[in-house]
């Protein structure tokens, strides 16, 4: 039975991922087929359902809408999907905008818009408003927006200089104007009855657009016509200027795919003489039974547009789906679970049944794997892209290749010390890549520098596996510090186990780093006509196979021996670290992605538990717990052999 409990437990785990695939069962509205439906946003075709998620992670950091968070979750607080929350936004704000869904953490931020505090009572938990608390004080909102952003255009100041309270205001603004052009999606945010106001603008075209024609030659027109007709078009140049995203599919994709509207400048074009595009026909009649809570009618005109759109824009469609199903998976979460179940399982096999909870731990973390690279691949399928094309799928990568490499350490040293760099290193990428996720779509249109699958599918991931081997080699290294430091489970044959994993994962992680960097400069070459140009990302890649190297020099060379190896490889995690994310803060080169605060603090952070543990690397072996038997006894020895002395 025992031999059976890690294949017993895994199947447990595996069962309950599966189970976690089958799409909710709806009571009502069919919020799963409206959020399938394909829209373009961020330059890229994607269901409604990614927006809906990416704007909850962007308005409160999460991918729910929790309407009563001053409850606790043992009061059972309401949440609801993210699809739900954008359906009401765009069919339904008055409800929406009831809602406590903008986060708000910052305390003079907080006093600026005249928040409440927290009160449980009155229903407050001191963190999240709604769009009808900020209101009242927009004006004064954007003034101090206008005022920060003024500065910096005027080049007074940075946005690295920005002060904790400036950045709070800055990203509150950008709230605010998504939550704003979510509003104007598919409907102006103040329509009634959006099926009735389409039918009195089609009725109004044909005497108004006459009552323009004769106003521009200068012949008598139709004032009533000529003022309710100039009255529509204002009200959806208004709609189309807030820039929401693209719901509406071209009239001729046999001639052009890529032109996808918005719903304002599809009725513009109505004015123009056209007939209102079938498309805002859908969205109308779908909203106006949302508004009168007709389930049945909604979820039929939802499935009637999707019929309709079958014809013409099928790939677009069954792309959307495969979003939908991805954003369903969540495999990265899922993955993150089972990472810190195995991590514990495989950290506790050092203190006691110790195969027994190994093989538990690994298995789970094969079944992480399997997940892991899912999400990856499913994300490659989405994209059409290599696993590499921003800091978030780097993340996501590195966390992968991690994990590779530690199950190979695993499946030749069977100790456990794998397990837990597979775990630890996969769990603490994914993380950064949940952190990443924040700032919005994690499928963003590519950078043009980077905008080229050969180079990507080469030199990218070449050097994303040095920055994973080189961590890996550094997490073994820290492993073998806090062991022996705090524990007495590092023996002799342990350290010297470790130093030779070590050892062997810094000659791989040298060998990727001067391909991958030899690559990119050959992609230089290729594209700006020069092999290096000293740009800070190639300065970090060169760091990281010049330090790679000099631990080999220095070991072949015996100046370094096992903790001199150990001490080196922990800075390797310093320096891939500053190259990792550290350039991309400069806001200098090819490679800078914006100053990032938050980021920039959490980096120093790491850097500072960093070399901490090296000055604890650094101390004497007998004050380290492993050793300090080992130190007495010898001494103890000498003292009881030595003769007496002479009286």
């Amino acid at each position: 039975m025992k031999k059976r409990l890690p294949l017993i437990l895994t199947g447990l785990m595996a069962a309950w991922f599966l189970c976690t695939l089958r799409a909710p069962k709806e009571k009502d509205f069919a919020y799963a087929e409206f959020g399938g439906l394909p829209i373009v946003f961020n330059g890229r075709v994607q269901p409604i359902d990614s927006l809906a998620r990416n704007s909850l992670l962007q308005l409160r950091e999460k991918q729910t809408a929790n309407l009563e968070p001053w409850k606790g979750w043992n009061e059972k607080p309401k949440i609801i999907p993210a699809i739900e929350w954008l359906a009401n936004v765009m069919m339904k704000p008055d409800a929406a905008d009831e809602w406590p869904v903008f986060r708000v953490d910052h305390p003079e931020l907080i006093a600026l818009l005249k928040l409440p505090e927290k009160d449980k009572q009155n229903r407050q938990d001191g963190k999240h408003y709604s769009w009808n608390q900020i209101q009242p004080s927009l004006e004064a909102m954007d003034r101090e927006s206008k005022r920060i952003g003024g500065r910096e255009q005027r080049k007074e100041t940075d946005p690295s200089q920005r002060t904790p309270y400036e950045n709070a205001v800055m990203k509150m603004h950008e709230r605010l104007v998504l939550y704003i052009r979510l509003k104007n999606a598919l409907q102006p945010q103040d329509a009634g009855d959006w099926a009735q106001e389409l039918g009195e603008f089609e009725s109004a075209v044909p005497a108004g657009v006459a009552a323009v024609r004769a106003q521009q030659a200068g012949q008598k027109y139709d004032d009533a016509a000529f003022g309710k007709f100039v009255g529509f078009v204002r009200r959806f140049d208004v709609m189309r200027r807030f820039e929401p995203p693209l719901l509406v599919p071209p009239r001729h994709p046999d001639i052009s795919r890529d032109n996808w509207m918005r719903v304002g400048d599809a009725l513009i074009g109505t004015a123009r003489g056209e007939s209102i595009h079938p498309s805002v026909r859908y969205y109308a009649a779908m909203a106006s039974a949302f508004q009168e809570g007709k389930a049945d009618d909604f979820n039929q005109k939802v499935a009637e547009y999707r019929a309709a759109l079958t014809p013409s824009f099928a790939p677009e469609l069954a792309k959307a789906s495969r979003e939908l199903f991805f954003n369903r998976m969540q495999p990265f979460y899922k993955a993150m679970v089972f990472y810190v179940l195995a991590g514990v399982l495989a950290g506790a096999s050092w203190f006691g049944l110790s195969d027994l909870l190994r093989r538990s731990a690994v298995w789970l973390i094969g079944l992480a794997l399997v997940i892991h690279t899912c999400g990856l691949v499913m994300r490659m399928v989405l994209e059409g892209r290599p696993p590499v094309t921003n800091l978030y799928s780097s993340a996501i990568f590195i966390g992968w290749g991690a994990c590779v490499l530690g199950l190979v350490l695993e499946r030749f040293y069977k100790d456990g010390i794998g397990a837990v760099v597979s775990s630890g290193v996969g769990f603490i990428t994914l993380i950064i890549a949940h952190h990443l996720a924040l700032g919005g779509d994690t499928m963003e249109m590519m950078r043009a520098v980077l905008d080229t699958n050969f180079w990507l599918a080469t030199h990218v991931v070449v050097v994303t596996l040095g920055y994973a081997s080189t961590f890996v080699a550094g997490a073994l290294a820290l492993i073998y510090i806090v062991r022996g430091v705090f524990t007495r489970t590092l023996n002799a044959a342990r350290g010297k186990s470790l130093t030779r994993m070590v050892y062997g994962i810094v000659c791989f992680a040298t060998l990727f780093s001067f391909v991958g960097t030899v690559l990119g400069g050959i992609w230089a070459d290729q594209s700006w006509g020069r092999f290096w140009g000293w740009d800070p990302k190639e300065n970090g890649a060169l760091i990281i196979v010049l330090w790679n190297a000099l631990i080999l020099h220095l070991r072949w060379g015996g100046m370094i021996r096992e903790r001199g190896l150990i001490n080196c490889a922990i800075v390797g995690n310093i320096v891939t670290s500053w190259s990792w994310f550290g350039v991309n803060m400069l806001e200098i080169g090819l490679h800078s992605y914006g100053f990032t605060q938050a980021a920039f603090k959490w980096l120093i952070g790491f850097v500072v538990s960093q070399l901490f543990i090296i000055a604890l690397g650094l101390l004497p072996r007998h004050l380290w717990v492993s050793f300090r038997d080992q130190a007495v006894a010898p001494a103890a020895v000498g003292a009881k052999g030595k003769p007496a002395p002479a009286t």
